[in-house]
């Protein structure tokens, strides 16, 4: 018997892929799983007994679309010459297959390989295996942002410029670490033994969340160095977030605690919709001696930085000493510091951060601060000014946009605006705010307006919540939609 002669457990699917439907999407999804490699073997027109509309360089572009495909290439060989050159673990085909003649077999008992037919899940969503281009949407309504730009001179040579400036700055992000996890499959009914919906999973993702994505995020959009500081656990969740976040390119920090797990969270999604999320997270605080080995680190850091980052989930990680003392440190080396504290299923303050250059609070994370269900958006922000005493405060609105309060300590009087959101139709809100936070803090720090700041903060949550899953905005993106916005 011959030795296979490339990765083990590879799978091979040949075909014309004339027009990328459903029915393949779902075949090479199934394909995929039956090894650890798939590659795809498109028919190039010569090879094509029907001629097709579509060209062999289109079809081979639609094929190498699918996050399930390792690899693709245009042939002109006969699948049994293919399985002579590739041997591979096996070769797939689909279920109507089955019970035709299939020359693929005789090559594939040369050397032990395996014919499989399946044809794939019905209820797979196809959409889900196309890989996200790394574009700007379709989504986006600019009408509004026009009118804000001209109301603060805000111009795209400016934008231009405070984005070319990033590239000087030095970044340390501060906070937890989470591992977002995403199940998605289908709903395809209710229980008939209780009432609960019975979904069937398709796909698992993993993307790196909280503090870590905020220094991804950061260091993207083209910061010159980014630190992240944090604690995970001693398990899978903590040992994938070390894995990670080199892909990043960030410097970690990650001290390791054994009373807590790392923060996982787990979506259960169908139909773009999430119908369950399950959080495996702790939410004491870290012990004095692990506050005393982060800030001894810190006190070397701090110093050599431009911007210092909060990225607060209220897990444990920032307890309110530890706070403090970095803030001192901070004001010191005269470093600019900026905060995001949550408040969703775990409680927090972020009126515990004083004195910051920027915090951007949700509306029920103001409320919750001040203990506040009445007082409107104005009255609202200038309370927790007068509490926390930030230089720029932003309330972020969810689908409704952003409402921003810049007080003047010198006249007790405060100037307020608003932009609404930029994406009508978000694919996936996770992360929106971790995006508006990175990109507005680094311009504030290369001196940019924080009207500027907050329009560039803007255009960056509308980018990133326009695909599933919370992954660095790439500097391209941005610039792309800065210009867009001016068109």
């Amino acid at each position: 018997m011959a030795e296979l002669n490339i990765t083990p457990r590879c799978v091979i699917v040949q075909g014309n892929f004339d027009v990328l439907h459903p029915g393949h999407i779902r075949l090479l999804s199934f394909a995929r799983a039956c090894g650890d490699k798939l590659i795809v073997a498109v028919n190039t027109d010569a090879a094509m007994a029907v001629k097709s509309r579509i060209n062999e360089t289109h079809r081979l572009e639609m094929v190498n679309s699918l996050e399930c495909v390792d690899e693709a290439f245009l042939t002109s060989k006969s699948p049994q010459d293919t399985i002579e050159e590739y041997k591979p673990y096996a070769v797939v085909k689909g279920k109507e297959f089955e019970s035709r003649d299939n020359p693929e077999l005789a090559a594939l008992n040369q050397y032990g390989g395996k014919l499989i037919f399946g044809s794939g899940e019905y209820e797979t969503i196809a959409d889900q295996y196309i890989r996200k281009a790394n574009k700007l949407g379709s989504n986006f309504d600019f009408s509004e942002a026009s009118a804000f730009a001209q109301r603060h001179d805000i111009t795209q040579d400016k934008l231009n410029h405070v984005m070319d400036r990033l590239n000087e700055l030095k970044v340390l992000v501060i906070g937890e670490i989470i591992v977002d996890e995403y199940v998605q499959g289908t709903a395809v009914g209710m229980s008939q033994e209780d009432p609960t919906i019975v979904m069937t999973p398709n796909k698992t993702e993993k993307f790196l969340g909280g503090a870590a994505i905020t220094a991804g995020h950061i260091k993207s959009l083209g910061a010159r160095s980014v630190s992240l500081y944090s604690v995970v656990g001693n398990d899978d969740a903590g040992q994938y977030a070390k894995n990670k976040i080199g892909q990043y390119h960030v410097h970690a920090e990650l001290f390791t605690d054994t009373t807590r797990p790392t923060p996982l969270k787990t979506r259960y999604r169908a139909s773009n919709k999430t119908l369950l999320r399950v959080n495996q997270v702790r939410q004491h605080k870290i012990a004095k001696e692990l506050q005393s080995s982060l800030l001894n680190k810190l006190e070397k850091s701090i110093p050599d930085i431009d911007l210092l980052v909060f990225s607060d989930f209220n897990y444990g990680v920032l307890p309110q000493p530890l706070v403090e003392a970095i803030i001192a440190l901070c004001k010191e080396h005269h470093v600019k510091i900026v905060a995001d504290s949550q408040t969703s299923s775990q409680v927090g303050d972020i009126s515990r951060y004083h004195d910051m250059d920027l915090i951007t609070p949700t509306e029920r994370e103001t409320r919750v601060a001040l203990n506040n269900p009445d007082d409107g958006l104005v009255i609202l922000a200038h309370k927790l000014s007068n509490r926390s005493n930030p230089k720029n405060l932003v309330i972020t609105l969810g689908e409704e946009g952003i409402f921003i309060h810049i007080p003047d300590r010198q006249t007790n009087d405060w100037e307020n605006d608003r932009l609404p959101a930029l994406n009508r139709n978000a694919t996936d809100p996770a992360g929106a705010g971790d995006c508006f936070l990175a990109a507005s803090s680094l311009a504030l720090c290369v001196e940019s307006s924080p009207w500027e700041a907050f329009y560039l903060g803007s255009l960056a949550a509308a980018c990133q919540v326009d695909s599933l899953g919370n992954t660095p905005l790439s500097l391209t993106v941005l610039k792309q939609a800065i210009s867009e916005s001016f068109k």
